[in-house]
């Protein structure tokens, strides 16, 4: 019997220090309803540096990419290019295994572009690219050009 009550004694005690555990400063209820920033701009542009050939890094930006373009916060006011360059040109080569992410990410309207110095630096044929990627002078330069006109940098 003592068992017992013990037993009740402690789960009482556990249950309470869990439901004080629940009882949040306003501070923290401040903070369990926050619903994210609002979008009063009407437009917002973004630049996604892509210079990786992880699968996991290039899997990520794409994800990220179509995480912002689900956004309902952003719908209609939303503009994207993604830049690829060194190891992110792998990403669009024909040999590869991404060519329908990408390409459902320019139907989307993404701007993707590639690194023109990157396939002269690696010798690589602009053949050996999707047909659709769009090429650039240089990686840096559009990254340099887009955040001077104000858009968004984002490296995954």
């Amino acid at each position: 019997m003592k068992q017992l009550a013990m037993l009740f004694l402690g789960f009482g005690l556990c249950m309470g220090t869990a439901m004080a555990q629940q009882e949040n400063s306003p501070v923290l209820q401040k903070n369990a309803a926050y619903t994210g920033a609002k979008a009063n701009g009407k437009k917002y542009r973004v630049i996604y540096q892509l210079d990786s050939n992880d699968p996991k890094i290039i899997e990520k930006t794409i994800r990220n990419i179509n995480n912002a373009l689900t956004d309902p916060r952003l719908a209609g006011k939303l503009e994207v290019e993604l830049v690829a360059f060194s190891g992110g040109t792998d990403a669009y080569l024909l040999s590869g295994k991404y060519q329908e992410p990408i390409k459902a990410l320019a139907e989307k309207g993404v701007i993707v572009a590639q690194c023109s110095n990157t396939l002269r630096e690696r010798k690589i044929d602009r053949n050996l690219l999707f047909d659709f990627i769009a090429l650039v002078p240089s990686g840096n330069g559009e990254l340099i050009i887009r955040q001077a006109e104000g858009w968004s940098v984002i490296k995954p």
